[in-house]
């Protein structure tokens, strides 16, 4: 029984989601929490395309938002809002008190405290020259 080879590159042959599963039922065995699952919001036009989409999940208590994106035509437009609403409302219905996101500098730290999401941490040079925000709503 030798030291393990590492291979180092692009995840393939399914190497992110046996992570996630390993970690997900290690997080499960610790916490007693096994009610983990995905939460996603999709705005769709008239023909099925796709303007706006949200996606996560919601596990012991609390939401989290991985994704979430608006096309650049339906920008200021209300959409994301109401996005961020839906899931905000469906993480309620599953008992959650509180959800979690993180955005880029560049990106939409601004939006999101219009909606009520306070800064709780930081990432600085993430990437380089920018920063990761880490955000956070009690959902009442």
């Amino acid at each position: 029984m030798g030291e393990p080879e590492l291979v180092t590159g692009e995840a393939g042959d399914g190497l992110r989601e046996r992570l996630e599963a390993e970690i997900n039922a290690f997080n499960v065995a610790a916490t007693g929490y096994a009610d983990g699952r995905p939460l996603c919001v999709a705005a769709r036009g008239a023909g099925g395309e796709l303007r706006a989409g949200l996606s996560g999940w919601t596990w012991g208590g609390c939401g989290y938002v991985e994704f979430a994106w608006v096309r650049d035509d339906h920008r200021r437009s209300g959409l994301g809002t109401r996005l961020l609403a839906a899931a905000e409302q469906e993480a309620r219905r599953r008992g959650c008190d509180r959800l979690a996101l993180s955005t880029h500098s560049f990106q939409a730290p601004g939006f999101y405290a219009r909606l009520g999401y306070a800064e709780c941490g930081r990432t600085p040079g993430y990437p380089r020259g920018y920063d990761q925000v880490h955000l956070v709503k009690q959902l009442s």
